[in-house]
């Protein structure tokens, strides 16, 4: 089923087409909030309160096409919000992703999936590096595989600015990939 009829039979009280679509992006979502939080359990609960927050204001959105941008937009809001109310509470959200966190990819052999976890891990520890600013580019262009126009849109910047911040972000990844792993370069391909 399409998000477009999805969307729509939920505005229309239909309680499968809610479960189905949470299911379709709950990947997605919990992902961005890892991304922001930095906590698996933290992230679970903002994950949560996106959708939360997407079920209360879908009936006031109608531009079905752009649907994802428009969850991330939402869920990105709410991570901010998050991490606001934890540094008011002077909680640690700096805490590490979880060294053994589980990413399937089928169809790898076991060698093929054991050195794509450590470059994973290697990037995710670059990521912790980088600034704010960088990691959220690097967040929202290259694991959320948004568009410059829609990450344009989503942080209200003019399209130049998202282009040169996501040309800087990626430049300040390389250079932290290769202060942590510096035969990284030769070993991954950089």
């Amino acid at each position: 089923m399409e998000t477009a009829e999805l969307l729509q039979r939920c505005r229309s009280g239909d309680s499968l087409a809610w479960e189905a679509l949470v299911r379709r992006y709950q990947a997605r979502v919990y992902g961005l909030a890892l991304s922001y939080v930095r906590n698996p359990e933290e992230a679970r609960d903002v994950a949560q309160e996106i959708f939360v927050r997407i079920y209360r204001k879908l009936s006031s959105f109608n531009d079905q096409e752009n649907f994802l941008p428009w969850l991330l937009r939402v869920g990105r809001n709410a991570c901010i919000d998050h991490l606001r109310r934890m540094k008011a509470r002077g909680s640690n959200v700096n805490s590490p992703i979880e060294e053994d966190m589980e990413w399937p990819a089928p169809g790898q052999s076991p060698e093929a999936e054991a050195s794509s976890g450590e470059c994973r891990q290697l990037v995710y520890a670059a990521l912790q590096r980088l600034s704010e600013t960088n990691r959220e580019m690097i967040i929202l262009k290259e694991i959320q595989g948004l568009k410059l126009e829609e990450i344009a849109s989503l942080l209200a910047l003019p399209l130049g600015t998202v282009k040169s911040r996501s040309n800087r972000a990626r430049t300040e990844l390389a250079r932290a990939v290769l202060a942590l792993d510096p035969a990284a370069g030769t070993t991954y391909g950089a």
